[in-house]
């Protein structure tokens, strides 16, 4: 499945009619082709689309009005002029966001916040000073009798009542600026009362006009992970969602796993040699790595599925870790460098492939554990424009963090990239050679003026299950590598030696 957010264009109507006849289930009108066809000509950056595998299943329409001139707490149809949309003004303060819908069949992939998200980067693009919607409340006629609007509205915002719109609008970071009455004409679920509910852009700068986006700043979540028996995969599953949904609640771009995170399911082949319960347990990871790619796409964030056992169709044993896509696209990176006990106790190959991968956050890279302990990788990864290098680990004692955390820091100063690094907590009584583990999860930058004094941007309590969010500043790279107190890579004597890929 491939899922992207992009602008809207008129040969997508045919699509639109349908998603809105499904969204709409025959009530209301539907948008003309003639309502597409201007929108998309006064302003076309503010139509967006969810493209689904070529097919838009999911819409936002919106106009730029000024406060100062279109009263925002008039009904609907005048604010977009019966439909003529003349209160656009390509001068204004605030995007006006006149419709959204979604396809049913694809509700569950929760394509709406999507196009909130992308609808924020519009207005900070813009330098816009926030985004202005006028919210039904469609449940509000179940309780009219007993609640004002105004006690409705609070029972939502408290979660003792679910409201479809409300509650999602709420849960996008937006506010209840006023309650509107008349707002929709004939909404009788609505009793016709609206709230107009109102995002501020925090970068906002009164009196100028960006001409780019604002700092291109990327969360991170990392998942220290305590390791502890399942009863069975769904289980585990339940679990890796559990932490999937905490980081996407707080905006998280990436989520990163610990190395080898679902060893818990050896339990059931503790009876076997390792080598065979290793080979037992890759017989899962392609359902476990299925279930992620689902869950980064309806978390909409991109997840480093920390590293599973695979054999291939040689019957070799590898390490790998899955970078799922929130657009529905999964890549594979196979750890190259093999631990002397993964080859003792598993006989584990390694992999053959060193590359960035390019996602919606910039270009990432992915190194297994040891694999950061060897900086030749770090400096082919910087080569290829690496900006986040991920690293998810396994230590059993502190030493061995040790060696992991120090190469880390050192990639992340001499090749001007951040690295995040995220390991497993907690003991594995019950699963042969995974029984105890230490890590402290952390996020190292380079060393310079914009950057931490220490280079470590944040880090985790040691041995603690736990999430640690983190923000970064890819614009921060860019300036330190043309302008740093030192310039590691552009300084590198290339006449004098060189460091590449022999195949």
């Amino acid at each position: 499945m491939n899922i992207h957010v992009r602008k809207l264009s008129l040969k997508d109507y045919n699509d639109l009619i349908d998603s809105m006849t499904q969204a709409y289930g025959g009530v209301g009108g539907l948008w003309t082709r003639n309502n597409i066809r201007d929108l998309i000509g006064m302003f076309p950056d503010g139509q967006l689309g969810v493209d689904v595998d070529g097919r838009v299943v999911a819409c936002a329409l919106a106009i730029v009005i000024d406060t100062q001139k279109t009263d925002i707490t008039h009904p609907y149809r005048e604010i977009i002029a019966e439909g003529t949309f003349s209160t656009h003004d390509p001068e204004g303060n605030v995007l006006y966001g006149i419709e959204v819908f979604v396809h049913p069949e694809f509700r569950d992939l929760r394509l709406g916040r999507r196009l909130y998200d992308a609808r924020k980067e519009l207005c900070e693009h813009w330098n816009l000073k926030g985004i202005l919607v006028g919210g039904r409340l469609p449940k509000y006629h179940e309780h009219a009798d007993e609640l004002t609007p105004r006690q409705y509205i609070e029972k939502v915002k408290r979660k003792e009542i679910y409201d479809p719109a409300l509650t999602f609008q709420l849960a996008n970071d937006f506010h209840v600026k006023k309650v509107l009455k008349n707002y929709l004409p004939g909404d009788l679920e609505s009793r016709e009362y609206a709230t107009l509910l109102e995002w501020n852009n925090i970068y906002y700068e009164p009196k100028t006009r960006a001409a780019s986006p604002t700092k291109k700043t990327i969360r991170l979540g990392l998942v220290q992970w305590q390791m502890r028996t399942f009863r069975d995969i769904a289980a585990f599953h339940e679990q890796v969602e559990f932490f999937v949904d905490a980081v996407s609640g707080y905006g998280a771009d990436f989520a990163l796993f610990p190395e080898f995170f679902n060893t818990p399911l050896m339990e059931s082949y503790n009876h076997l040699p390792t080598t065979e319960a290793m080979r037992e347990l890759a017989k899962l990871t392609e359902q476990t790595q299925q279930k992620i790619q689902q869950l980064a796409v309806s978390y909409n964030v991109n997840i480093i599925a920390g590293s599973m056992p695979f054999v291939d169709e040689a019957n070799k044993l590898y390490n790998v870790s899955y970078l799922c896509q929130r657009n529905g696209k999964t890549e594979e990176y196979r750890k190259v460098h093999i631990t002397p006990n993964e080859t003792k106790y598993y006989g584990m190959y390694g992999g053959n492939e060193v590359r960035v991968f390019d996602t919606d956050c910039g270009k990432v890279g992915i190194q297994i554990c040891y694999d950061v302990e060897f900086p030749e990788l770090g400096r082919i990864l910087a080569d290829q424009g690496v900006q986040i290098l991920f690293v998810p680990f396994l230590t059993d004692t502190q030493n061995g963090y040790t060696r992991v955390r120090n190469c880390a820091q050192a990639r992340a100063i001499e090749n001007e990239c951040y690295v995040a690094i995220a390991g497993s907590v907690g003991n594995l009584p019950k699963v042969n050679n995974m029984d105890i583990q230490y890590a402290q999860s952390a996020v190292f930058t380079p060393s310079d003026f914009a950057f931490p004094t220490n280079a470590v941007k944040a880090e985790a309590t040691p041995n603690t299950e736990m999430v640690l969010v983190v923000d970064v500043d890819l614009n921060l790279l860019k300036e330190l590598n043309q302008y740093g107190t030192v310039k590691n890579l552009l300084d590198r004597r290339k006449d004098l030696y060189r460091v590449s890929l022999t195949k």
